[in-house]
Formats: C-alpha cells, structure tokens, sequence
C-alpha cells in the first residue's frame, strides 16, 4: 500500500466497521462469513491492508450493499 492512499483505506476501513456494526456481527463473526482469519479483518477495519474483489464482492453480500457503498467517504 502506498502512504499516499492511507487514508483512503483508513476510510474504506471505517466503512466495514460501520456495517458490520449495522448488522450486530463481531469481527469473529464477520471473519468466519468471509471465510478469513478476524486479525485480518481487524487490519482492514485499521486500513492496514487492501482487499481483493472477491473479498469485497463477498462483504457486499454479507452487508446487502452495493460495492459503491463501502467506497462512500462521506466526513
């Protein structure tokens, strides 16, 4: 990940926070839907690390979203 895009993921990373919230799901819980380890989650909730499509087609499915709404970095 390049520095400049930080606080892109540290957003996107906010957003997986909030719906996961929205649907009472612990990190645990959301981790084992998307068939990954929770320390994973933890570092895309930090905006550690990026995501594939595959994993972020399957969040949208989990969360009944559409891919455009975890990418909304509204302040």
């Amino acid at each position: 990940m390049e520095a400049k895009y930080a606080d892109l993921y540290r957003k996107f990373g906010l957003n997986v926070v909030y719906y996961r919230k929205m649907m009472w799901l612990t990190q645990l819980e959301l981790a084992e839907l998307l068939d990954i380890s929770r320390s994973h989650i933890g570092m895309i909730e930090l905006g550690n690390v990026g995501v594939s499509f595959d994993l972020l087609f399957k969040m949208c499915e989990v969360f009944k979203i559409k891919p455009k709404d975890l990418f909304d970095f509204r302040d």
